[in-house]
């Protein structure tokens, strides 16, 4: 593909599952960002609810549409997103990973899980995509998950749509602390201002640093997970990447629904 329509990488905050019957903003931003791509022949989807030691990457032809969730409406677990997989592909990420020093496997069975396919359903409702999921490592932070999401950058020039899916603020402890749509957790916009401006300035540094550098860190994000996928994004695009923020608000007053894509630069 030439530059013109080579896609950029995509990070997605996902959300609640409720996102799937609520879409709301998040919805409105990513059908325009969907609508506004060229049509990708597959997606690879790293996602903060796949979670392995080593690299795994999905391998399955049909892989199930997974409720990794309890508690919700019936009607949520009555939605399937029916996309087909893409082995070939699948193998294809795991020899690039391998080049990359990044050893990786195969798993053969596993499904979409829904930071995976409550997005893809408001992006590509059809489900006709091939989608190949993408585990993250919880334990190996940031600047390892930069270097995977460098290892997947040839894909990029292949039309693959690679996506980061977690969320920019993920503190389920606040659940219960009161916050809602007029009473805003105080740490979310101080952080997200943060990310929006050290991934302009082209920071990587200090943004592999966040935990230590950015400000409320450890309130907005307790554990890793959720935040890893923007460095796979990020690292797609490479370091002269241009970022772009798409706000698309704050949900149950502390899950911030910020999308960024990541073009390269040439």
């Amino acid at each position: 593909m030439d530059d013109m329509t080579t896609l950029p990488s995509l990070y997605i905050s996902h959300g609640s599952p409720m996102t799937a019957l609520q879409p709301g903003l998040t919805g409105e931003r990513l059908t325009g960002l969907a609508a506004a791509l060229p049509r990708p022949p597959a997606i690879v989807v790293a996602s903060a609810h796949y979670l392995a030691r080593a690299p795994l990457v999905g391998g399955a032809a049909r892989p199930e549409t997974v409720h990794d969730f309890g508690g919700f409406p019936r009607a949520l677990y009555e939605l399937q997103y029916p996309a087909p997989g893409d082995p070939g592909l699948a193998s294809r990420i795991v020899a690039l990973l391998d080049q990359a020093g990044l050893p990786a496997h195969v798993d053969p069975e596993r499904g979409l899980d829904h930071g995976i396919w409550v997005p893809l359903r408001l992006m590509y409702p059809d489900a006709d995509i091939p989608v190949v999921p993408l585990s993250i490592q919880p334990m190996l932070g940031p600047a390892h998950h930069y270097a995977l999401g460098r290892a997947l950058a040839p894909l990029r020039d292949e039309g693959v749509l690679v996506i980061g899916s977690g969320s920019i603020t993920h503190n389920l402890h606040d659940f219960r602390a009161g916050y809602d749509a007029d009473h805003e957790a105080p740490y979310v916009r101080p952080f997200i201002g943060w990310v929006e401006q050290r991934l302009a300035a082209g920071d990587t540094a200090a943004l592999l640093d966040y935990r230590r550098q950015a400000p409320f860190a450890e309130r907005a994000h307790p554990t890793d997970e959720h935040l890893l996928p923007l460095f796979v994004a990020q690292g797609t695009a490479g370091e002269a990447a241009r970022s772009q923020r798409l706000d698309a608000g704050v949900d149950l007053g502390l899950l911030a629904m910020d999308i960024y894509r990541f073009d390269a630069v040439a």
